[in-house]
């Protein structure tokens, strides 16, 4: 009976620790579409994969190459196939920035480190507000009011159960919103560069060709 009475104890202590586990993040792929203004056409902006918390978005103004985003690292990359090369994303695409996988209660701590990944100058920490809730694409979002550096502002919708933002608005008015979401597994090997690629660097392109005969000064 004493036994059985530690048996049943130690599988209630494992069933409670199972249960708060931070259950493991979904992997899926959706499309993207973008209205410029309020009110305005939709148009398609590109396809996005999530595999834990690396992601792969293909967008119509960088047709030939896709990039990945791995924000455990983080790193931000745009891969060619066609001549096996890859290079840093920086500010090439708001998107690398945005759609990533965020914490559900404070989503601007990884928007803020992404923006740093590109570049852009962050003076002031990134702050979220929570504003409301809404059903996007068949799916419960929790809205968030994030303030940027230099009063600027956008709004997010974060899908709690992917940990990801399902719709962005701009400071400027651009509204991308992932539809179409099918959740299922992914193939890892869609989110690495692949071994055979090359890094290309174009401040190493710049510096090469200021030492040939091609590069002319600015005149003084």
């Amino acid at each position: 009976m004493i036994v059985r009475c530690r048996l049943g104890l130690f599988g209630l202590v494992v069933a409670l620790a199972w249960g708060r586990a931070p259950a493991q993040a979904q992997q899926f792929l959706a499309d993207l579409a973008m209205v410029r203004t309020e009110g305005g056409a939709v148009s398609p902006a590109g396809k996005l994969r999530v595999f834990d918390n690396k992601v792969r978005i293909e967008v119509p103004d960088f047709a030939g190459g896709f990039f990945l985003i791995d924000a455990a690292k983080p790193t931000a990359y745009f891969a060619r196939p066609a001549d096996r090369t890859f290079m840093d994303a920086r500010q090439s695409s708001r998107l690398t920035r945005l759609f990533v996988r965020v914490d559900p209660a404070d989503p601007c701590r990884q928007w803020q480190i992404m923006a740093e990944l590109a570049g852009a100058a962050v003076q002031n920490p990134w702050r979220c507000e929570r504003i409301g809730q809404e059903t996007i694409a068949g799916r419960d979002t929790i809205a968030f009011r994030a303030r940027l550096p230099d009063d600027r502002e956008m709004v997010g919708w974060i899908d709690p159960d992917l940990q990801f933002p399902l719709r962005i608005r701009t400071e400027d008015g651009i509204t991308v919103t992932a539809e179409n979401i099918r959740v299922e597994p992914q193939a890892a090997t869609l989110f690495e560069i692949p071994s055979n690629f090359r890094k290309f660097d174009p401040q190493e392109l710049i510096k090469r060709i200021k030492q040939s005969d091609v590069w002319v000064d600015e005149p003084k």
